[in-house]
């Protein structure tokens, strides 16, 4: 296994993980249709996608969105399900928390949705607390919001 970042060469592997962990869930909605379209705005924007490979297949991703002023969103996070339950989850979230402290990030937060119960337990073992429950106001899939100051 080896973690790759920024690579365009895996934006469709990014999108398709994505896509396939929504549509197991919930439904594709309009933001996910809009980020398919160009996933690399993620990168131009400042912000860092995370490719997990097993020799050159994409098995786990996830991504920092920039939203300035030293916050990012932790977001997008998937694992191949053939490949679920083997720590990729966990592999990949601490890479996002180094590359937050290399940078000097003052704050990461996520949104998620309560039934997905093994992944808010990754949250929480992460330092993640809960700033708020109920309807997002972007992702109709999403009810909690997380986050982790780390300044």
């Amino acid at each position: 296994m080896h973690l790759v970042e920024n690579n365009r060469q895996y934006l469709s592997d990014f999108i398709r993980l994505n896509e396939a962990w929504i549509s197991q869930h919930f439904a594709i909605e309009e933001v996910d249709r809009a980020l398919a379209a160009n996933p690399g705005k993620i990168i131009d924007n400042g912000g860092t996608i995370f490719c997990l490979l097993d020799g050159e297949t994409v098995v786990g991703v996830c991504a920092l969105f920039n939203e300035g002023n030293g916050v990012f969103e932790l977001a997008r996070m998937a694992v191949d399900a053939a490949h679920q339950g083997k720590g990729y989850g966990d592999t990949l979230i601490k890479a996002c928390l180094t590359k937050l402290n290399d940078i000097g990030a003052q704050r990461v937060y996520l949104v998620s949705n309560t039934k997905l119960q093994a992944a808010i337990a990754l949250y929480k073992k992460h330092g993640f607390v809960t700033i708020s429950e109920g309807p997002h106001p972007v992702y109709t899939r999403a009810n909690i919001s997380m986050e982790r100051i780390l300044r």
